[in-house]
This record gives C-alpha cells, sequence and structure tokens, in this order.
C-alpha cells in the first residue's frame, strides 16, 4: 500500500479581534529557532515558517494507515496551536484570511528573490493550501500518474474549498485561494507529458527561461516532488476540519494508485487540453460542492454530487483494496449534507455578521474542539 504524507499551511490570528498576526519569528525564537520537532513518541512531522510570517506550515511523516495520518494531522496542529499560543495567537485552518490583512514576508533570502522578481504576486501571496504527497515507484511512474490524475484534481479543489472571503469581502468564490494562486506563471494544470524525460525537459526550460527562479517554483496541479519520491498533489484548500483532510488524502491516494495501473495496463490517459482543465478549476473554485462541475470525461456542466460519485466509483477499486471504502463513502456524504468550509465560513458569518466569529469558529474547528 502507497504512503500519503499531508503540509497543511495555518494562518497565525490575534485571538480577539480575529485579525492576521506576524508572529512566525516569534514563535520559531520561542522554540530556539528552528522548526517544532515532534516528541519521540509522535508519529513524525514538523513545524516550519512560510512566506509570509503570518503563516505556519505542518507536515506529517508518511503513512500507509489513514488513522494513523489523521492522528498525526491533529497533533500537528494541536502543537502548531500550543507554539502559536506562546506568542499570543492562535492558528487557524482557512485557506485565505476572512479579515483584512497586510501580508508581511518572512525574512528568508528566497523569500526575498521571490519579491524582487515578482513583486505584488509575491508580497500579496498569503494563501494556505493543503498539500498530498503520495509515493511512487519512480519518475517514470509519478509522470504517467500526473498525466492520469489531472482530469480529477478540480473535484479535490471543490471538496476542499475553504476560502470564500478575501480582505474581508465575500469574493462569491468558494475557492478564493485557486484564484489567487493562477496569479503565478508557473501554477495550474499542465499539458500531457508523456514521459519522465519531457517532464524534466519542460522544468529545464523553464528554469532556463529566467522566469523561474528555481525548481521550488513549480507551481502544477500535481508535481513530482523535488526532495521525496512523490506525486505532490497541490489543489486543494487547506481544510477546516482534520477530517476532510484525510478525505482529501485518501482519494489521492486512491487516484494515484489508480492511474499507476491504468499506465502499467497500458491505458491511454485522457487528451484533455489544459485550457479546458483551468476552466473545469475555475467552476471548482467559483461554486465548491454547491453547483455544477465539469465533467472529467466530457468537461461538460453535471451536478456536483453525480460528479462527486463517478470519482468515487473510478477509484473504488483502490479504496477497497486499501480498506478506505468506508471513510470515503462517508466523508464525500458528509461534505455533501453540510458543505464543505467555504459554506461552514458563510453560514457563521450570515448568522453573527462579523468575521471575527468566523475566525474564532475556525479556531475551534481547527484545534478539534468542533467538528463540521
Amino acid at each position: 500500500m502507497r504512503t500519503v504524507g499531508v503540509e497543511e499551511e495555518l494562518l497565525l490570528v490575534d485571538p480577539k479581534s480575529g485579525g492576521a498576526r506576524s508572529a512566525a519569528s516569534r514563535i520559531l525564537k520561542i522554540t530556539g529557532g528552528t522548526p517544532v520537532e515532534p516528541p519521540g513518541t509522535h508519529l513524525g512531522g514538523t513545524i516550519e515558517h512560510e512566506v509570509q510570517q503570518q503563516m505556519l506550515e505542518t507536515n506529517t511523516a508518511p503513512h500507509a494507515d489513514l488513522g494513523e495520518l489523521e492522528d498525526d494531522i491533529r497533533d500537528c496542529r494541536r502543537r502548531a496551536d500550543l507554539a502559536a499560543r506562546g506568542a499570543g495567537v492562535r492558528v487557524i485552518a482557512s485557506a485565505t484570511s476572512p479579515l483584512p490583512v497586510a501580508p508581511r514576508l518572512f525574512h528568508d533570502p528566497r523569500y526575498e528573490r521571490l519579491f524582487d522578481a515578482f513583486g505584488i504576486t509575491a508580497s500579496e501571496q498569503m494563501t494556505c493550501a493543503l498539500h498530498v504527497h503520495v509515493a511512487v515507484e519512480s519518475d517514470e511512474e509519478g509522470v504517467a500518474v500526473i498525466d492520469r490524475i489531472r482530469c480529477w484534481l478540480p473535484i479535490l479543489v471543490a471538496l476542499s474549498a475553504n476560502s470564500p472571503f478575501w480582505q474581508g469581502a465575500d469574493t462569491r468564490y468558494a475557492s478564493y485561494r485557486s484564484q489567487a494562486m493562477l496569479r503565478w506563471p508557473t501554477a495550474g494544470p499542465t499539458e500531457l507529458f508523456g514521459s519522465a524525460e519531457n517532464y524534466h525537459a519542460a522544468v529545464a526550460a523553464m528554469l532556463d527561461s529566467g522566469v523561474m527562479i528555481d525548481r521550488g517554483m513549480v507551481y502544477f496541479d500535481a508535481r513530482l516532488s523535488h526532495h521525496v519520491p512523490t506525486v505532490e498533489i497541490r489543489v486543494a484548500d487547506v481544510c477546516a476540519d482534520a477530517a476532510d483532510t484525510v478525505l482529501i488524502a485518501a482519494l489521492a491516494r486512491a487516484l494515484v494508485e489508480t492511474a499507476a495501473t491504468e499506465w502499467r495496463d497500458g491505458d491511454a490517459a485522457l487528451q484533455v487540453p489544459a485550457a479546458m482543465l483551468r476552466l473545469a478549476t475555475w467552476q471548482a473554485g467559483r461554486f465548491g460542492v454547491g453547483g455544477n462541475l465539469l465533467d472529467p470525461s466530457t468537461l461538460t456542466p453535471r451536478p456536483a454530487a453525480d460528479v462527486l460519485r463517478d470519482l468515487v466509483g473510478h477509484v473504488r477499486p483502490v479504496l477497497a483494496a486499501n480498506g478506505d471504502e468506508a471513510l470515503v463513502e462517508s466523508g464525500v456524504r458528509a461534505v455533501l449534507t453540510r458543505g464543505n468550509g467555504a459554506v461552514r465560513q458563510r453560514a457563521v458569518f450570515a448568522r453573527t455578521g462579523q468575521l471575527a466569529d468566523v475566525v474564532a469558529d475556525l479556531a475551534r474547528v481547527t484545534a478539534g474542539q468542533d467538528a463540521l
């Protein structure tokens, strides 16, 4: 069974006002200036800084068992919140700040190069994603997987959507983070690569162009990790509830295994232009699970519930083999019933009229004190 691990980007907020707070440096100073390492009994993972001072990133260890993965995610969140409290702030799992914010760049030579090269795109980059790493046996298998999962990834955007507010206003998007990321020249869906050789040639050409400053700027929807043997799926918003994070991880692993099996069996990848996948991603980010999604095969609009059922059906043999079928079935049913994080955020705001209350609710859900 393939292992899966996740990275979650979290916002640092004032516990009273709900506004984003620049506390990453203080948190790392409290912890000795290094990432918050797990205790000896912890399953794995670290807590580190991100591009802005108002953010932290957590990283789990790779796990084959999704129950252990969920324990790891919740423990990373607990330790991040504990460290944040030491600096007088809290952490929330929201893909954008509900309240207005002026991002402050974390002092790091690479981030300063990004700012110099990309200006306001880098200085305003304060969005929080969920990145899922699924183990692959080789670059060749990894690229074959990337070619075969690309049509399904917009559905993960819809499921995870958790960023309806931007600078204090309702954007009318379920996932505004997915829109903001497209300001980067290397972000979004890719054309079919066909081989690892073609993938690496494409990345080399991007580097040679002088636009991309390093390999870390490969912001494809799915990419080969440049430091571990995984496919990294990067489309999802950070989820408010850790249970939804596990759902996205389970579907991502099943998509990878299904795609690898198709490749070994000689099944060709769907010939869908990247331009159409951009439309599918836009649709998913705009409406989440509350409207139509584009069918991965026909790219025509269909109700989100029907497209989700097709996704589960597509990966069902792998889910059954992994013992994840019941988890995914119940997780998808829950999201369709009560909505994703964006629905929750808007419901709190509709009830109270205060974005600070949205942040307070997110803090409770992030800490595991109030499930969605």
